[in-house]
């Protein structure tokens, strides 16, 4: 039996015993956590030795909403744009253009992260960077890309095609043929299709684990393991057999808009459940996408556009019978419903599915998520705690940054824009809140920024230049619950609070170590921290 003995000052997320100073684990579990001495007198003498001095750890901490393979992609596959806050196309093709010039070999490129705003761009943009092999920009989002001609070539999208699919998803020119820019169900159809190997998804998985298990993270979700590439699973469950797998993943599997059949949907996620869940990857639902996002115009929103009125966005999963099925159906299998509501009707949409499915399963503990919650009325928060929904929201999305709030604010109006990212409301009413960073459709997955933003509302100073500035401070939340939020939370969304999310007697012995002390130093020494550790079973997985 390998026994570890783990010093420091520990902040446990237990309430029966908040902090200690020792942790003694007995093959990858939690055996004793308590003082120093008594650590060592129920250790073997030949018990290694983890000693992080005056430094804190903390239970690894839980992402609850991720894409693992697309931020492999975007780390070593992709053209990166993203870290610019305001879109600035100059930079964006000084960096294309650079990407092109060292990967001649590559059939086709494809560029992530770019931002959208009012300033038009069409495929003349990237044929003017490459002509004569496909060209793909996708926004940071990933709900919009930007296609130069022989991309929308591959994709097989024309005129007829642009009129199929409706003109808020595929932009047209004064004559009817698709400008390059497409948003929405088209990019959920054709990216995809990006030549892609399961050895390349296997590299790219192994690069997030890696930036993953250096940020202090232990497990994640990866919300829609098949959007990206249909074969991700595979890749996973071969990575776990060949032992290469220590960053957990319980992930949900993707279901296309208004899928035909919910019970056969459903039944093939079990089946896949049954096959290649493991250990380290482990599948616990069905992610659907209800609505788009507000920056492509496409969030589902409760009233108009306030500069399109007679739209309110567009309804991507939105036939409430067939959710119904989803989530009954899911419940059967033990499985949850994660769902990406970005906009006000999304979410009041879900709620309503929600809500009926409950009567007919009785089952109040199913724990179906809510991902990103841009807009939401206080009705729709209690709603949330009643059927104890799991909100997962984004604190890191809440400054405001001049230019993408703008827009915002072109949108929906200034009155709604100003009451946009509740956090606080969700645990006032009683809600399992859990925080989600979207990593790498946001640029960020980060602790101390996390516990940063939760509680002033705004960025630190050393971020995008220092142009943040604090919005909707009302909702603003303590580091306890901000800690929470990253740990027992969302072991609660996964059904696995008694094995992590805490440190505990008898759970995984997954650990953070940090110099700082998140619950008391000075908030701006928080935004400073460092990270020391991370520990995985026992093990030290990365060191800085």
């Amino acid at each position: 039996m390998k026994q570890t003995i783990v010093l420091g000052n520990f902040i446990t997320m237990d309430k029966k015993r908040p902090t200690a100073k020792a942790a003694l684990v007995k093959d990858g579990v939690f055996a004793y956590i308590g003082s120093a001495e008594e650590a060592k007198k129920l250790a073997d003498a030949n018990a290694q030795i983890l000693d992080y001095g005056e430094n804190f750890i903390y239970p690894g901490f839980l992402e609850s909403h991720s894409h693992g393979h697309l931020a492999g992609l975007r780390a070593i596959g992709q053209a990166d744009l993203s870290g610019i806050a305001v879109a600035d196309f100059d930079k964006y093709r000084e960096i294309i253009k650079e990407f092109v010039a060292k990967n001649p070999q590559k059939e086709m490129y494809v560029a992530s992260g770019w931002n959208e705003d009012d300033q038009p761009v069409t495929k003349a943009f990237l044929d003017e960077i490459c002509s004569d092999r496909p060209l793909l920009m996708q926004t940071g989002g990933g709900h919009s890309c930007l296609l130069n001609t022989k991309a929308l070539e591959w994709a097989g999208i024309d005129a007829e095609y642009a009129k199929k699919y409706g003109y808020d998803q595929v932009h047209v020119d004064e004559n009817g043929e698709p400008n390059g820019y497409v948003c929405e169900a088209p990019v959920f159809e054709f990216f995809p299709r990006i030549p892609t190997s399961v050895e390349d998804a296997k590299s790219y998985l192994l690069a997030w684990q890696d930036f993953a298990l250096k940020n202090g993270f232990t497990a994640v979700c990866d919300a829609g393991a098949e959007v990206v590439y249909r074969d991700s699973p595979q890749a996973y469950y071969e990575l776990e057999q060949e032992g290469k797998l220590k960053l957990r993943t319980y992930a949900y599997m993707y279901v296309l808009d208004n899928i035909d059949d919910p019970k056969a949907e459903i039944a093939r996620i079990a089946a896949q459940r049954a096959t290649i869940s493991g250990e380290y990857f482990h599948i616990i639902g069905a992610k659907a996408f209800i609505d788009g996002v507000t920056e492509a115009h496409t969030g589902w929103q409760n009233q108009d556009y306030a500069d399109e009125p007679g739209y309110h966005g567009l309804e991507r999963f939105n036939d409430h019978d067939k959710m119904v099925a989803l989530i009954t159906e899911a419940d059967k299998e033990g499985l949850s419903v994660h769902v990406h509501t970005e906009g006000g009707g999304a979410a009041h949409f879900m709620l309503g599915c929600i809500e009926d499915a409950e009567k007919i399963t009785g089952d109040m503990d199913q724990r179906n998520v809510l991902a990103h919650l841009h807009f939401v009325t206080d009705e729709d928060v209690r709603r949330m705690a009643a059927t104890r929904s799991i909100p997962a929201v984004a604190p890191l999305w809440v400054p405001e940054l001049p230019g993408i709030y703008d827009v915002e604010v072109t949108y929906v109006g200034e009155e709604l824009a100003l009451e946009s990212y509740p956090i606080k409301s969700f645990f006032d009413a009683g809600a399992n809140v859990v925080f989600h960073s979207d990593y790498p459709v946001s640029p960020m997955m980060n602790v101390k920024y996390s516990i940063y933003t939760a509680e002033t509302r705004n960025f630190p100073k050393e971020l995008y230049n220092g142009l943040g500035k604090a919005h909707n401070l009302k909702e603003a939340i303590n580091r306890e619950q901000a800690l929470r939020a990253m740990t027992i939370n969302v072991a609660y969304q996964w059904h696995q609070e008694d094995r992590m999310g805490s440190i505990e007697f008898g759970k995984l012995a997954n650990m953070a170590v940090y110099d700082c002390d998140f619950l008391h130093d000075d908030i701006e020494k928080v935004a400073q921290a460092n990270i020391i550790a991370t520990i995985v079973d026992g093990e030290e997985v990365y060191k800085a």
